[in-house]
């Protein structure tokens, strides 16, 4: 990415003709300079841009709606690091029209087309390992979702020290990693499972590749490195069916379901065949079977998910509420002004004695 410019129009930017080029990996199209730089393995077609939308739906129902969970005002900047099809960028750009939303991604070629987002709404290109070309002290919040896909593992330190430096003082970072570990309920998942054996291949092929599943994981001992001095970090399940019977947490495991099912081939696809040597016959066995185990009901089956406001089938029994866990953080980017009061504001943040999120949810809050 060039060097930013605050003024610059929000029209697409003009990259040169290799940014555009895609290459067809057993039936489902790449971006070919990311594949090319290891910066990002999952395909960009309309099928997995369908698939990101049932995702930032699920996230819509796991947080009631909110977009950003600290109260900021005034909003002015608002930046969002790996952007994608710009879903959540495009809500807060349309519900904040008097602030100023950037959306950066290694590719551009799932962002929508110019003229049908908000012209609050600043799309851009650049490889989040190469830096952020962006100004010291310049947003409000930095918004980062789901990029351990793409961040190389040695990176994340200095990744997080650049949020922190983009950052007003007072500003804050809103991050949600998923650990793409399936799991259950009952601990009825064992190693001999197709989910355990999709979990274990995926996270496997994404460590050669040089990147770390795990990243959500350790979010708080590298956020504290980097200078972030206020941080909530809430551990969500997210159901991968409709196994629950809480009428929240039901809801959220019918709409993750297609998504689950999608991912467990999207994701996996380019790792676990062109990285590790699981032939395509080999991969799609697999799948279909994660797939049923996924969405059968009497084997409750997870996620592990992060965010900050982880070769056998088994012959015998049944899973119990599988699902993958993710992880939540919000911090602080700067200490706060001292001698304020109780409830009031100094830079757009919280006052430090009054210090709460207030994630009101049916499920979960951080006070």
């Amino acid at each position: 990415m060039a060097e930013w410019d605050e003024e610059e129009e929000n029209a697409l930017p003009v990259l040169p003709e290799e940014h555009f080029v895609r290459v067809v990996y057993n039936g489902r199209e790449y971006h070919q300079l990311s594949l090319s730089s290891n910066a990002y393995l999952a395909p960009i077609d309309e099928v997995e841009v369908e698939r990101l939308q049932m995702t930032h739906d699920m996230f819509s129902l796991v947080f009631d709606d909110r977009l950003i969970f600290p109260e900021i005002t005034p909003l002015r900047r608002v930046l969002d690091c790996g952007t994608g099809t710009a879903n959540w960028a495009v809500e807060v750009a349309r519900r904040e029209p008097q602030c100023q939303v950037y959306g950066v991604d290694v590719s551009t070629e799932m962002m929508p087309m110019y003229g049908y987002y908000p012209a609050n709404l600043h799309l851009e290109q650049a490889d989040l390992n190469e830096g952020l070309a962006y100004h010291d002290n310049t947003f409000d919040l930095v918004h980062s979702r789901l990029v351990a896909g793409g961040i190389d593992a040695e990176r994340w330190p200095e990744y997080l020290r650049d949020l922190h430096r983009v950052l007003v003082p007072g500003g804050w970072v809103q991050m949600v990693e998923i650990y793409f570990n399936a799991q259950s309920d009952g601990g009825h998942l064992s190693d001999n499972h197709a989910l355990s054996h999709w979990s274990r291949h995926y996270l496997s092929a994404m460590g050669q590749a040089g990147k770390d599943p795990r990243a959500g994981l350790k979010l708080d001992h590298w956020m504290r490195e980097a200078g972030f001095t206020r941080m909530e970090m809430r551990e969500i399940t997210l159901p991968m069916c409709g196994w629950s019977h809480n009428e929240r947490d039901f809801g959220i495991g019918v709409a993750n379901q297609e998504n689950v099912s999608r991912l467990l081939s999207s994701l996996a696809l380019y790792p676990c065949t062109a990285i590790q040597d699981m032939t395509i016959q080999e991969f799609h066995l697999l799948v279909g079977q994660a797939r049923q185990e996924a969405a059968a009901l009497g084997l409750k089956v997870r996620y592990d998910q992060l965010n900050k406001h982880g070769d056998r089938i088994l012959l015998t029994g049944l899973l119990s509420k599988p699902y993958f866990k993710a992880y939540v953080v919000v911090v602080l980017a700067r200490a706060l002004l001292v001698g304020i009061g109780k409830g009031e504001m100094a830079s757009g943040c919280l006052a430090k004695r009054d210090w709460s999120l207030r994630w009101e949810s049916a499920g979960w809050d951080i006070k």
